[in-house]
């Protein structure tokens, strides 16, 4: 008898490995979190508690040399998860598509979503105070599951990622995730970003 596992989903995880552009990548999206007008009108419109630029600003590498570091350091991240996806690009590379900063409050949530329009979707973490929410991806094939018994721990059809500042997150831009309320006392802040 053999049982096998079908259809793996990849969740990359790498170190961005540069602490200078960490620490100035922090003061950048701080300063964005004061200074965006637009981005603070549209995350209290939207109830995102905290700032999010992903609706104000479309070109962070263009504006600021910090994200144009970023920009350069995600390729390589990406080339890799690409090529460990099983990917077949011909020849071409995934183009960054989008990138935003998120400087979450203290409880704050971001429910599940998925990214439409993109290959692949990822997340910089740039402070992580302790008790900050996780990430929780869920199994893709959580809607068919219908009349499927309770899974045990090891199998549990939603995965927790409490990641590190410094972590890079990758996956595919299908994959439903969300952002669940920590007990953090201070802003975690990252930022998300999708290529195409």
């Amino acid at each position: 008898m053999s049982v096998r596992s079908l259809f793996p989903t990849p969740l990359y995880s790498g170190a961005l490995g540069n602490d200078a552009l960490l620490a100035e990548l922090e003061d950048s999206c701080l300063m964005l979190a004061q200074e965006d007008r637009a981005g603070r009108a549209w995350s209290k419109a939207h109830t995102y508690r905290g700032y999010t630029s992903y609706a104000s600003l479309n070109d962070l590498p263009q504006r600021d040399p910090a994200f144009a570091d970023l920009q350069k350091a995600l390729g390589r991240h990406v080339a890799a998860f690409a090529d460990a996806a099983g990917f077949d690009l011909a020849g071409r590379k995934l183009k960054l598509d989008s990138l935003w900063v998120n400087v979450m409050k203290p409880g704050g949530t971001h429910s599940g979503h998925i990214h439409p329009h993109s290959a692949v979707s990822g997340t910089l973490y740039v402070a992580v105070p302790p008790g900050a929410g996780a990430i929780r991806f869920e199994d893709p094939r959580l809607p068919l599951l219908m009349a499927a018994p309770a899974r045990r721990e090891e199998a549990n059809p939603f995965v927790y990622v409490e990641p590190e500042p410094g972590t890079v997150l990758l996956w595919e831009s299908w994959l439903r995730h969300e952002v669940v309320a920590g007990n953090a006392k201070e802003d975690r802040i990252s930022i998300s970003f999708n290529y195409r």
